[in-house]
């Protein structure tokens, strides 16, 4: 890549800047659980920072997942003959391949969601509960929206 190209791409911390304005302010809102150290600035950025590019790579992927499974539905009948074998080995291609597209769906919104969450200032805190959720459990998985114990409870009804 040339330097030229290299200077206009965006920055991770312009980006950063960009999409979430407010983030120095906001970092010292999110809760944290007993005992733990208060989120730092550059803590919030590098998950920030990391959602951001999960975001980017899972639309990508997903754009060209939705092309291929739309391959495959259309070339669904095309060569299989009458050949059940061939038939049953085409539709579980097709299964699984839609199975990976959903899965990737939903992760994708996961991220979003995240994404929001920290614009809005109520990144780290329990959907449920409202209580902190724990540094260790988002750096983990950033993506998370309820504390242990909330998982936990909704896992068991």
């Amino acid at each position: 890549m040339s330097k030229a190209t290299h200077a206009t791409e965006p920055t991770r911390k312009s980006v950063l800047k960009e999409t979430f304005p407010d983030l120095a302010r906001d970092v010292k809102s999110f809760p944290v659980r007993d005992g733990e150290d208060p989120w730092t600035l550059a803590e919030i950025q590098g998950l920030a920072g990391d959602l951001l590019a999960d975001r980017d790579r899972l639309e990508a992927e997903l754009a060209a997942a939705d092309r291929e499974l739309s391959e495959l539905l259309r070339n669904s009948g095309d060569g299989a003959g009458d050949d059940q074998a061939d038939y049953g080995s085409s539709a579980l291609e097709r299964e699984q391949e839609l199975t990976l597209v959903n899965n990737m769906r939903d992760l994708l919104a996961q991220t979003k969601h995240a994404i929001e969450r920290i614009k809005a200032g109520t990144y780290a805190t329990c959907e449920m509960t409202g209580l902190p959720i724990g540094k260790a459990r988002l750096q983990a998985f950033p993506r998370a929206t309820l504390s242990v114990e909330a998982k936990a409870r909704e896992e068991r009804r």
